[in-house]
């Protein structure tokens, strides 16, 4: 889908979209098309009780008097408390009105929609932003023809700050990006996207200057990654480790670093998952693809900072050689860790992979991101994630920056009567607690792994796939992660 900036004009064939706010449904450009269709924005509007709330639409088809197919009003709240989600679910809704209408071009005016705190520019953007969202689709493996009269083929954003808001948008463009590498990435199944196909996308990254190094289980075998390797040994699939380096500020600077678990088909193992929904779990790679994501985000953008992705990619399959319940592996780190139960084997993989980022890179900062566990969603649904953490500033940092993104975080208990719970009567630690507080005695298993680097947890077990639809997201796999962690960068460790 084309989406393209321009002056204000009601002459546009067409359907013409007017985002506005609420007690000021016609003003503006809205009271022009008023006038041209006779007073029958008007009369609609009182008919409706249409008044411009956040979230409410008014549509009317085929008004006399204008060359427009349809007008639909768009109501984004009261203008002193406008906000970017708000734009956003405009833009979104918009999308999928003109797809269920078979309408292939659209005219959206943002006339009188901005703040203070939203410049006209931002606004118009954002309003794209949600268009552009929406406009996903994953349907690369349907055979039979597709309905083009269904697609929308142009959005054009119609503002008079359409060079601000052009601008603003080349940026939000590249977070898009990121955001559809990650779905696309979730999305695919898993006899396709297998770690050393996964690995391969991700050296398309290059393109936008982000440097990629893979490891394959030769590597990581010298650099004693038991733990790691041990998830998948029952694979006929190879293991990877793939780092991701974006240099975008200074050469003295530490990195931050984005580390995710990259299982791309989790059978359970020998600790078999029963059938029922088991082919969700192509999904189980869903924090490596929000790394993957963020890292084209931040080179696409040029952003200020340097920056680190690492991601463990396996398959845990339960093949002959397959890691048993009650083996006893060695990680990088020195630490053996006890098997309880192979299906926790995503805690396995982030233990070698944060261990080696911590102890190569020596970052200012640490994030994981995992489907971890079952458990957070029984906690948290699947609104918001679960946040882990050692550090109360970074804690902070991330839920104010999820709430402005709409990708919402909860930080979750963690303590020394917890980390009992894992301790092994033969190792040093067993990689499974009780089913009480499961969630957190799996982030409590990581924290042994992070030493004293700030660190984060986020388990997005029900926020990366199968998450609920929203007007800017109808993706099985929805890129969660990508723009919380983006908009961490900008706005607390860019130059």
């Amino acid at each position: 889908m084309n989406i393209s900036f321009a002056d204000v004009s009601l002459s546009k064939p067409g359907a013409i979209a007017l985002v506005v706010t609420e007690g000021n449904a016609l003003a503006g450009a809205a009271a022009e098309l008023d006038r041209k269709t006779g007073g029958a924005l008007k009369r609609a509007t009182k008919s409706a009780n249409f008044t411009g709330k956040a979230g409410s639409v008014l549509e009317i088809v085929a008004p006399h008097g204008i060359a427009a197919s349809r007008v639909l009003l768009l109501g984004v709240g009261k203008a002193a408390e406008l906000a970017t989600s708000a734009l956003e679910n405009a833009g979104g809704e918009i999308v999928g009105r003109l797809e269920r209408a078979k309408e292939a071009n659209a005219s959206v005016i943002v006339d009188g929609a901005h703040s203070a705190k939203i410049h006209a520019g931002d606004a118009a953007a954002r309003v794209a932003f949600g268009a552009k969202l929406r406009s996903y689709k994953f349907d690369k493996y349907k055979t039979k023809k597709k309905d083009e009269s269904g697609q929308v083929k142009g959005v054009a954003i119609m503002t008079k700050a359409n060079a601000a808001a052009r601008k603003s948008f080349a940026t939000l463009d590249k977070i898009a990006g990121g955001m559809f590498l990650a779905r696309d990435l979730v999305n695919e199944p898993a006899n396709i996207l297998y770690p050393v196909e996964f690995a391969k996308r991700v050296r398309a990254l290059a393109k936008v200057g982000v440097k990629i190094e893979v490891l394959g289980e030769a590597q990581m075998k010298k650099l004693g990654m038991g733990s790691l390797l041990g998830v998948g040994q029952g694979s006929v699939r190879e293991s990877q480790l793939v780092v991701m380096r974006w240099n975008g500020g200074k050469a003295t600077d530490k990195p931050v670093a984005f580390i995710g678990k990259g299982v791309c088909f989790d059978t359970g193992g020998i600790s078999l998952k029963p059938p029922a929904g088991m082919e969700d779990m192509k999904g189980d790679m869903g924090g490596a693809a929000a790394v993957t994501g963020l890292m084209y985000a931040l080179g696409a953008r040029k952003a200020k900072v340097n920056a680190v992705g690492v991601i463990g990619l396996v398959e845990n399959m339960p093949d002959g050689n397959a890691q048993r319940p009650g083996d006893i592996v060695t990680s990088m780190s020195g630490q053996t860790i006890e098997v309880i139960n192979t299906d926790a084997e995503g805690r396995l993989v982030l233990a070698d992979a944060l261990w080696y980022t911590q102890n190569r890179f020596k970052p200012k900062f640490m994030i994981d991101l995992a489907t971890l566990t079952g458990a957070i969603m029984v906690a948290l649904g699947k609104e918001y994630a679960g946040l882990f953490s050692n550090d109360d500033k970074l804690s902070t940092q991330l839920a104010e920056v999820g709430e402005a993104e709409g990708e919402k975080v909860w930080r979750m208990p963690m303590g020394p009567a917890y980390d009992k719970m894992i301790d092994s009567r033969f190792a040093d630690m067993k990689n499974t607690g009780s089913r009480d507080g499961g969630s957190i005695t799996a982030a409590q298993f990581l924290q042994r792994f992070v030493n004293d680097v700030p660190w984060v947890h986020l388990d997005i077990a029900g926020t990366a796939m199968a998450s609920p639809a929203t007007a800017i997201n109808q993706s099985w796999g929805s890129g969660w992660g990508v723009r919380i962690l983006n908009r961490l960068v900008e706005d607390y460790y860019e130059a």
